[in-house]
Order: C-alpha cells, then sequence, then structure tokens
C-alpha cells in the first residue's frame, strides 16, 4: 500500500473517531492505562501538531504531552492531518525527519511511528467509546507488518512506551492483532 494512501486513511478515520466521541465519554477509561478518553483525544491532536511541523522542518516549541484541545478537537486534528500529508508529499521519504529533542530519524521509521500511533490509539478511543474499529484489514495488516519490523523489545515493559505483546488469535482482526502486539488485551475491550 502507497505511504500516503495509507497515512491519509488512517488519519481520516482516526478524525473520524475523534468527532465521533460524546460529550458524556470524556471521562471513560481507555486500553491506554494513562489517558481518559478526553485526554487520549489531547493527545492525538498535540503528538499529530508535532508531526506535522517536524515534517515540514519546522520548529514545534510546545509540550505535545500537555497539549489541551480547544472546542473542536476534530478540526484540529484535521488540519493537522493534512498539513501532515502535504508536508510527506511535498518532501517525500528519503531524508531525516526531527521528532522530539535535536536528534533526527530517518522519515521512514517517523512515518512508521506515526501509522502505529494513530492507529492503535484510533483502535482505543474506538474501543472506549463504543465506535467501530474503522481500520481496514489491509491497512491495519500493513501497519503491523512495519511494527513487528519496526519495534524492538528493549521498548516493551514497565516503565517503557510499549506494554508486553498481548497473544491474540492468528484469525482475529488485524487491527486486534496491532492491538496486542502493542501491548493491549483486545479481549478485555471488545466484549
Amino acid at each position: 500500500m502507497d505511504e500516503i494512501e495509507l497515512l491519509s486513511g488512517v488519519l481520516s478515520k482516526t478524525g473520524d473517531l475523534i468527532e465521533g466521541v460524546g460529550p458524556g465519554r470524556l471521562g471513560a477509561a481507555t486500553p491506554c492505562e494513562d489517558y481518559d478518553v478526553e485526554r487520549l483525544v489531547d493527545h492525538l491532536v498535540g503528538w499529530l501538531l508535532l508531526f506535522e511541523a517536524r515534517c515540514h522542518g519546522r520548529e514545534f516549541d510546545a509540550d505535545p504531552a500537555r497539549y489541551r484541545s480547544g472546542p473542536d478537537p476534530a478540526g484540529e486534528f484535521r488540519a493537522a492531518a493534512a498539513g501532515l500529508v502535504a508536508g510527506w508529499e511535498k518532501y517525500g521519504f528519503d531524508r531525516e525527519v526531527g521528532v522530539t529533542g535535536d536528534g533526527k530519524l530517518p522519515a521512514a521509521m517517523v512515518l512508521n511511528m506515526t501509522l502505529m500511533e494513530y492507529t492503535v490509539h484510533g483502535w482505543d478511543l474506538a474501543v472506549a467509546t463504543g465506535q467501530p474499529v474503522p481500520f481496514t484489514e489491509k491497512e491495519a495488516a500493513e501497519i503491523l507488518a512495519r511494527a513487528e519490523v519496526t519495534l524492538p523489545p528493549q521498548y516493551r515493559g514497565e516503565g517503557m512506551p510499549f506494554g508486553d505483546i498481548v497473544p491474540v488469535a492468528e484469525d482475529a482482526p488485524a487491527a486486534d492483532r496491532l492491538a496486542g502486539f502493542l501491548g493491549r488485551d483486545p479481549e478485555a475491550w471488545t466484549r
């Protein structure tokens, strides 16, 4: 699947999930233990603003972890998503991109990080708010394959960005297998 098509699809669907969050659901728990629904939405928007700025080679002085969305988080998300996609289209993937601090990473790695971030947190948001998981089997399978190559074991476990792998049936939807690979327990959240 083409990188731009894959990214556009994932971000569009994640924007739809943000728009679908009802005001009564903002305090609900999510599979990502660090966030309730409201903080997860803030996380999604704040980090997308950082990815968009850095994709264009711009500084991003705010702390994405402290970002708080305004009254239209879906609109904020969609604007940043359009800017991110435009940046990748304009500048391509044959370069290095800064994410945090002064270090730079290969653009392909940053793209894969972005895809994993927005697919798994989209999954988190969907199951926490009772919305259908919108990612196609093809999108989720492609991102799972990229995650299996990209995510080394040293980033897993207590105090790390990712939990231990949760076993998921091989015939489960690819989005659930991705969630399990990134440390979520789909069975506990999709009953």
